[in-house]
């Protein structure tokens, strides 16, 4: 049985989850599928600290360190991320505390592929593959999966040429 060519329904009405310049959608995908590769490049991202009552930020009490800050600021040691991001190698992605999915904001690749439910609105579920008439939406190349091949086709977003996985691995 043939995969419906059915993309789905664009809630972005072609205006959210879009980078602009590109016109290639935001691609989503479960951090499960690539695990091991987001948990070794993506760095956690925490709020800011907060001032210091005892010193009002400056760190110094009458002319000696404060003791109950570092410069000024207030650091939890127990403080959960607010998230989880990527900003390197072409790419920018990014993952919420409260959620499984990833999303690529932008890419050096992109797939073809569905347009993801409403909950990320006009932006492209990547492991839903659609080879005729699929959305552009950005993605992680081949290295990011542990046999090194995606399960979906690869695509450089500068020459729109597909990308074969490195052989040898």
């Amino acid at each position: 049985m043939e995969k419906s060519d059915y993309i789905g329904i664009d809630y972005g009405l072609g205006k959210a989850n879009i980078d602009e310049k590109t016109g290639i959608r935001y691609g989503v995908i479960s951090q499960n599928e690539v695990l091991q590769a987001w948990a070794d490049s993506s760095e956690a991202e925490y709020p800011e600290p907060e001032v210091c009552e005892t010193c009002e930020g400056t760190g110094q009490v009458d002319d000696e360190d404060c003791t109950d800050c570092e410069d000024g600021r207030v650091f939890d040691d127990m403080t959960e991320p607010l998230g989880f991001y990527l900003n390197e190698d072409g790419y920018e992605a990014t993952q919420g505390s409260d959620g499984p999915d990833i999303f690529i904001l932008k890419a050096p690749y992109y797939t073809l592929c569905g347009f993801c439910s409403p909950c990320a609105p006009g932006a492209g579920y990547i492991m839903d593959q659609r080879p005729r008439g699929g959305i552009r939406a950005y993605c992680f190349g081949h290295d990011f999966f542990e046999d090194g091949k995606a399960p979906y086709t690869v695509y450089d977003v500068k020459t729109e040429c597909p990308v074969m996985p490195k052989t040898g691995l």
